[in-house]
């Protein structure tokens, strides 16, 4: 069930009326049981990997504290936690692994058997990924991995367990919560509260804004240039390359949005998922602000862990680049994924030796001007960078990536484009041209806002009626021009 289908604007409404009208003790009860039909709704079978991760999760924590509680020596009781911790990683990992990356690691074999030689054939599995996969494991192995610092209490009622794991507005997409969040709130019932709702509803509002509007309207670019890249050179790839840059964070963070705002109208506070990223000024601050809980929960349970930067400096960079290879290969199960995190690793590897060398330079600027002059420069290097790395993510083989990136410098086209109206050859009309640069002036101006610490909400809230309604209506018939209650699937969903 997408967000932005007629199902989900049926489900919601009726979820939350209910939510808010039963006995406080039946409430996690009812948000569990729509949890697990929303899932149900794109394959239901699939339901059996969501219970299962849930159940060895749930043993796990248990097993941790029974260890605890017990008078073992320091050495023996590290040990039997291990195993435990060992246990439901390798058994959760085993499942992401077989339905996920069993097909792509028989491919790679292959070709590695081939290289030197051996020739066999290599059966293909038959699998369908399951939606959100990635995203509901590593939440539930984060909950044993924060039972077993003591950073949380193990979860003894095993249905609230269980709705963190499969809470529906964050299940399939995150952001991926943290039980020392979302667990925790879901101890206690919420009951209606008006503001809560209003603010919920209003972001969510934002998100379909984004989603509909912006994302979509890019996709239409992106998918035309992609379906048929022999025919395209110059300037049709660059804008092609910059559609799907703004089209892959707007669908995304959409996604987050809607999922926070729909949790804010249960009582619920999510994480946030994003904090401009096109304003970062080097790639290390981009994944402060790009897809922030996969980011931190891969800094907390993988980079820290291995050693993060307290061994020397060839174990950090070591370490930096496994932890962004695993980045990579999280989001999917094509060499192009992997090249495309490892990418990121090094430009941060890069990045640190540049430090290293010259100093923090924004640091030794003094006159405020060339100061900012500098961010600016960092800001659009970052930016370009990362429009870089998204070729290798939308494009389906690396040969394919460096293709785009080649022929994108052949720049004979620039006039023709512009003045012979390229852009309508690629499936966008006038009209929606300009409701995709009308909606993007709009997202800019709130990502300035966001980026001085105003809440766009609460800002638009405090203007008088006037504005404050002439921006709510604009928002809304945009959204309506761009409705497709079919649904475009969140890009997201494939990983």
């Amino acid at each position: 069930m997408l967000f932005n289908s007629a199902d989900f604007l049926i489900f919601f409404p009726i979820v939350t009326l209910m939510y808010f009208i039963i006995p406080a003790k039946a409430k996690n009860y009812w948000l569990l049981i729509a949890s697990y039909f929303f899932y149900m709704c794109w394959n239901p079978k699939y339901i059996i990997l969501l219970f299962t991760s849930t159940v060895i999760t749930f043993i796990s924590g248990l097993a941790i504290e029974f260890i605890s509680g017990k008078e073992y020596d320091f050495k023996k009781e590290k040990t039997y936690k291990n195993l435990v911790v060992a246990a439901s990683f390798t058994l959760n990992l085993g499942l992401l692994f077989y339905f996920k990356y069993i097909n792509f690691a028989l491919d790679i074999m292959s070709h590695i058997l081939g290289a030197v030689g051996i020739h066999m054939t290599v059966p293909a599995f038959d699998i369908i990924l399951p939606v959100g996969i990635s995203f509901y494991t590593f939440q539930a192995l984060s909950y044993t991995m924060d039972v077993y610092r003591g950073e949380i209490y193990a979860e003894k009622n095993f249905f609230r367990y269980a709705l963190f794991v499969s809470f529906f507005p964050q299940l399939v997409a995150g952001p991926i919560e943290r039980s020392k969040n979302l667990l925790k709130q879901l101890a206690v019932p919420k009951a209606y509260d008006y503001d809560n709702v209003r603010t919920g509803l209003l972001t969510m509002l934002w998100g379909y804004f984004i989603k509909l509007v912006i994302a979509d309207r890019m996709a239409i670019i992106v998918d035309n240039v992609y379906a048929d890249l022999e025919n395209y050179h110059g300037m049709v790839l660059v804008v092609a390359s910059l559609a799907f840059t703004i089209q892959i964070y707007c669908d995304f963070m959409g996604y987050s949005i809607i999922a926070k705002g729909a949790a804010k109208v249960l009582g619920m506070e999510l994480m946030e998922n994003f904090h401009m990223p096109y304003f970062a000024d080097s790639i290390k601050d981009f994944w402060r602000r790009w897809h922030i809980s996969l980011s931190s929960w891969l800094r907390d349970y993988l980079y820290i862990p291995l050693g993060g930067n307290r061994k020397g400096t060839a174990r950090k960079y070591f370490n930096l680049l496994l932890t962004f290879f695993v980045s990579g290969l999280w989001h999917g199960a094509n060499i192009t994924f992997v090249v495309w995190g490892l990418f990121h690793g090094i430009i941060q590897v890069i990045e640190d030796i540049f430090r290293k060398v010259f100093g923090n330079v924004s640091e030794q600027i003094t006159n405020k001007n060339l100061a900012l002059l500098w961010k600016g420069i960092n800001i659009v290097k970052t930016f370009i960078i990362a429009n870089i790395g998204w070729v290798f993510f939308r494009s389906e083989t690396i040969g394919q990536a460096l293709w785009v990136l080649k022929n994108s410098l052949k720049l004979d086209n620039v006039k023709s484009f512009i003045t012979g109206g390229g852009i309508y050859a690629l499936g966008v009309n006038k009209v929606g041209l300009v409701v995709m640069i009308t909606a993007f002036i709009l997202l800019f101006v709130c990502s300035l806002i966001k980026e001085k610490k105003i809440a766009p909400i609460e800002w638009i809230s405090s203007k008088n009626f006037i504005i404050r309604y002439a921006i709510y209506w604009t928002i809304v018939t945009l959204i309506v021009f761009s409705l497709d209650l079919n649904g475009q699937e969140f890009i997201y969903f494939q990983f």
